[in-house]
């Protein structure tokens, strides 16, 4: 039987930063006009998140050309394996790009492909995930603490006792791998928390409802699950669905569809909670902001790189939406499309500020 959260509530972890767009001329040295050309790579499209990423680059590079910086944007985006997307790259060094932007696909299979574009003066940056690859840096926010904190408000919810269940996206991605990292090094600190099943909803929404229904037939004492993104949408349908006697405690995401849902089931369960850490897709943006800095004569501060490869520069992890913000975040962002992702961007000072000597 699940402990009836005897820890004091877990407080709204971030404070919403009130980050947008600004215009970029006022962090790029005014003779820097360009014309430059930023390709980008992306390998996954089947995913909101992923369509976001790229109209945040879009917006940004549109912005600049707006402030008087000429930059052309040529994008490569497609559902492809490693092959692929090495072919995504040498198409962008093809064209003649001066920066790569990508969110890569595999950890290290993209390493040499990628350091010859650094050999050919192309600035290279990854975003959503940290890759090794030398000479390229990643703009991206610290995936493993992302997960800390949806795994720290758990384990608080369930009074540090219960069994618990985990589905995460594709196995072996860099993302994930990081996640669930993070996710399993904070339940491993409580023997009493037991994780009874562990399965992959590859970050699709179907799938994890699917997952979930599963596991809720053949696990009917759940007393928690651990999820990230689009699945939580429908790990959290199946447990409306099936309404077990006792509802387990589910973590979320911070997407607009879940907010409607997370407000339809407060109708008939009032005392559900759930927890949003936001994820931003304007890591995308993020790059593009730090890419410019380089090509524009700034060198990266390298006391601020980071990560498991030395060569990560971390963006704030914007927010987390909790129960007791929930209201406000709804008022904000509840009547967003159902795929909206809750976002977040470094501005353009924030970007010189990963420079030395600037």
């Amino acid at each position: 039987m699940r402990l009836l959260r005897k820890l004091p509530l877990f407080a709204a972890i971030f404070a919403l930063l009130a980050i947008s767009f600004v215009a970029p001329a006022a962090a790029l040295p005014a003779e820097c006009t360009g014309p430059f050309t930023i390709g980008v790579s992306n390998s996954f499209v089947g995913s909101e998140w992923r369509t976001q990423m790229i109209q945040n680059i879009e917006d940004v590079v549109a912005e600049l050309n707006a402030a008087g910086i000429s930059v052309e944007l040529v994008i490569e985006s497609a559902d492809t394996d490693v092959a692929g997307q090495q072919q995504q790259i040498q198409n962008l060094l093809n064209r003649g790009v001066n920066a790569i932007i990508i969110n890569p696909g595999d950890q290290s299979a993209l390493n040499l492909d990628l350091e010859d574009a650094v050999s050919q003066g192309v600035v290279v940056i990854a975003v959503d995930q940290e890759i090794g690859a030398q000479g390229v840096y990643n703009v991206v926010i610290d995936q493993t603490e992302w997960a800390r904190i949806s795994a720290r408000w758990l384990v608080h919810e369930l009074g540090g006792e219960g069994d618990i269940v985990l589905i995460e996206g594709f196995v072996g991605h860099p993302a994930n791998e990081a996640r669930m990292a993070g996710a399993t090094e904070v339940f491993a600190q409580y023997p009493g928390i037991n994780i009874v099943g562990r399965e992959s909803g590859g970050w699709d929404q179907a799938t994890g409802q699917q997952v979930m229904s599963d596991l809720l037939a053949s696990l009917p004492n759940i007393d928690g699950v651990w999820t990230q993104d689009g699945m939580a949408f429908g790990v959290l349908s199946a447990v409306r669905t099936a309404n077990p006697a006792e509802w387990p405690v589910v973590t979320g995401e911070a997407r607009s569809g879940y907010l409607q849902l997370w407000n339809e089931i407060l109708a008939d369960h009032p005392d559900f909670r759930s927890i949003g850490v936001v994820n931003p897709p304007g890591v995308g943006a993020d790059g593009v902001r730090v890419a410019m800095e380089v090509l524009c004569g700034g060198t990266v501060d390298a006391s601020q790189l980071e990560g498991p490869f030395g060569n990560t520069l971390y963006v704030p992890i914007p927010y987390a939406v909790t129960a007791e913000d929930f209201a406000s975040y709804f008022e904000q962002f509840g009547g967003f499309p159902a795929s909206y992702t809750l976002d977040g961007f470094i501005t353009p000072e924030q970007a010189a500020g990963f420079m030395g000597g600037m």
